[in-house]
């Protein structure tokens, strides 16, 4: 059987995202919609952004997910914890922290640690940890996959997209790892639904996409 006649509803893995700097309310709005129409898991939307999904969303069953440190990972912790509440506060369900990258390759696991465990404590909200798998070393990969799993996150995160995209690879490796204890959230270049459907199967459990609707799409054209 080919893998685009899976069976499976792609619909329920895809955090849709809208993550474009110049983005308008006009567009946020059409997000939520799309997102509201093809029963996706999530809108994923700058900070911003966050309130005016919330209203527009209100009640229904779709997350709000937003971004925190978004995307260098380098603001400091005092900041992305702020950063992180606001959300919250603003309607935020889900948020996507990018880890300290430097941090992580000179070794300060304790500091990296102590970041995402106080946002994962003080929001008590679903937290996706951003490891940015393009950057890092199988090794490095591995150490931040296990700091962020203690510190309590519910997804790890391979990419921003902006250094680069998910690949099955690094979905297998991180499945290894987390041997299902949390989610895996596949995110960056994904444009088909064969890629999609091969991510999932790799073991992604969401997928971080723009594209959501294009892939709807062809699946229903399967």
């Amino acid at each position: 059987m080919n893998i685009t006649d899976s069976g499976i509803d792609i619909a329920n893995y895809i955090d849709h995202a809208l993550l474009d700097p110049t983005a308008t309310p006009e567009q946020v709005a059409q997000c939520c919609t799309e997102a509201e129409r093809f029963n996706f898991a999530a809108v994923c939307l700058y900070p911003t952004a966050v309130r005016q999904a919330g209203e527009l969303l209100h009640g229904k069953k779709i997350q709000i997910c937003t971004v925190i440190g978004f995307p260098t990972g380098a603001t400091t912790s005092a900041i992305k914890l702020y950063e992180a509440q606001e959300a919250v506060e603003n309607g935020a369900t889900e948020l996507d922290v990018v880890i300290n990258l430097g941090w992580l390759k000179v070794g300060k696991s304790e500091e990296i640690y102590r970041e995402i465990a106080a946002i994962c404590e003080e929001t008590g909200q679903t937290v996706k940890a951003i490891l940015e798998t393009n950057l890092l070393t199988d090794t490095e990969k591995r150490l931040a996959a296990e700091i962020c799993m203690d510190a309590g996150v519910a997804y790890l995160k391979t990419n921003t997209g902006w250094f680069g995209g998910a690949t099955v690879a690094d979905v297998r490796f991180l499945r290894n790892i987390t041997k299902g204890q949390v989610g895996i959230k596949a995110s960056g270049g994904i444009r088909t639904l064969e890629q999609a459907l091969e991510l999932i199967s790799a073991g992604a459990t969401r997928l971080g996409t723009s594209r959501g609707v294009e892939l709807i799409r062809q699946q229903e054209g399967n």
